[in-house]
């Protein structure tokens, strides 16, 4: 287990230094400097990510938080595939469906750490809370 996409509210927890969230966000996000693990967003959280921070800071701020999060992940590509897999799923949640989607389509994801999986109910992929994946990756 060694790529992962990891969701808004994960990586939302450690900008916002949300207790006790953030401690786990900012260890899988640890690894990732460490290279000991490959971490994906898709543009869709990054935009989530951007509006939702610029709500407390400013416009460069949140691009200085966003470039330095992308020296330590990978962003997946979304295309028309992606879209149509999402609007056509039994997602409850289109945003959780276009992630799902654009993990999956890059067949390169193994888990999708999220601290609301029931949300990835309907996933083809592994889903765990950032305290479960921490758990299974110290082993």
């Amino acid at each position: 287990m060694r790529k992962i996409l990891i969701d808004s509210d994960v990586i939302l927890d450690l900008f916002f230094d949300r207790k006790p969230f953030s401690d786990d966000a900012a260890f899988i996000l640890g690894l990732c400097e460490q290279n000991q693990l490959t971490a994906y967003v898709t543009p869709v959280i990054i935009s989530n990510i951007y509006y939702l921070l610029h709500k407390t800071a400013g416009h460069q701020k949140v691009i200085e938080k966003l470039q330095k999060l992308l020296t330590l992940v990978d962003v997946l590509s979304m295309d028309k595939k992606v879209v149509l897999n999402a609007l056509n799923s039994d997602f409850k949640d289109f945003e959780d469906a276009l992630q799902n989607f654009a993990a999956e389509n890059s067949r390169n994801i193994d888990v999708i750490v999220t601290r609301n999986i029931k949300d990835y109910k309907k996933s083809n992929l592994g889903v765990m809370t950032p305290a479960m994946f921490i758990k299974v990756f110290d082993k």
